[in-house]
């Protein structure tokens, strides 16, 4: 077995995704070559998508996800955004099912070349999410940041798209708060036996909202899908939006939205882009890397 495996540098919405292609092997990307391509400024990433050959009839590629502090993801949007560009730009097919930690997640490109991804059902149970203590409504728990009497953060809506998300409600440019401070007390907060997402929320209007995220395991971001996607039905859940709704990551330097629609059967389908940038091979135990020769020479 050879020691390296054909990787893609592409982004979602600005979110960096490494898609690392593990299809005909038996071993996985580490968490230590993980942590070294992270570590390099080209191969800086928020997750990792690894394609591994499927595990069942009917499922097109198993993916496992890893964050950039080596730790596992059990759900991205963005990145699996991604993974569908790649897979039709090399099989010329347009729909996919994938087999991810979290479940199976269906997706299609479309003729604009935006993608959808069915992201399943949201979870809204306190021992689901989970939380460490029992919410009846979990649309509102109690949590803040901030002296008592005048929080920053306060009372955010909590639920699990596959993983844990806290969405804290704004009044102003979500970019105006200080998260770099406030999201790892947050994603580390007691109340998060598993920790969090952490998006700040900001309704525009009955169909729009404007979010921010502190990605559990990555840090800020400049946009992650499946915080999107919590923010789209949270806001329905409590009232402040409807059902289909367009975010606009106020992080990512593509001003492009995401479009969330909460559907009546329950599943959330997010649409949105995916991009490109190079290509190279590199080393999954160790996370050593060239780039393609068409692109520059270039190893780490």
């Amino acid at each position: 077995m050879s020691n390296t495996v054909e990787f893609a540098k592409m982004n979602g919405l600005g979110n960096k995704i490494l898609v690392v292609d593990m299809r005909g092997r038996t071993d996985k990307v580490t968490p230590q070559a993980a942590i070294a391509l992270n570590a390099d400024a080209d191969t800086q990433f928020d997750q990792i998508m690894a394609i591994h050959d499927p595990k069942a009839q009917g499922i097109d590629a198993y993916i496992d996800i890893l964050n950039s502090d080596g730790s596992k993801a059990q759900a991205c949007g963005n990145g699996t955004r991604c993974v569908v560009q790649a897979l039709a730009a090399e099989t010329g097919k347009k729909a996919f099912t994938f087999q991810t930690v979290a479940g199976i997640l269906n997706a299609v490109e479309h003729e604009d070349g935006t993608i959808s991804v069915d992201m399943g059902r949201p979870v809204f149970e306190w021992n689901r999410i989970p939380l460490a203590e029992e919410f009846h409504d979990t649309s509102r728990i109690e949590l803040q940041i901030g002296p008592i009497d005048n929080p920053v953060l306060h009372s955010p809506s909590a639920m699990s798209m596959g993983n844990p998300h806290a969405i804290f409600w704004v009044d102003r440019d979500p970019m105006s708060f200080d998260l770099e401070r406030f999201g790892p007390l947050l994603e580390n907060h007691p109340m998060f036996p598993e920790k969090a997402n952490i998006t700040l929320a900001q309704v525009i209007s009955d169909s729009a909202l404007r979010t921010r995220t502190w990605e559990r395991g990555a840090g800020l971001t400049l946009a992650c899908g499946s915080a999107a996607c919590a923010s789209a039905v949270s806001a329905a859940r409590t009232g402040r939006t409807g059902r289909n709704v367009t975010i606009d990551v106020a992080s990512s330097p593509i001003r492009q939205p995401l479009t969330i629609d909460w559907r009546e059967d329950d599943h959330v389908v997010m649409t949105g882009p995916a991009e490109w940038e190079w290509s190279g091979a590199l080393d999954p135990s160790t996370g050593t890397w060239s780039r393609d020769a068409e692109h520059g020479a270039e190893a780490r």
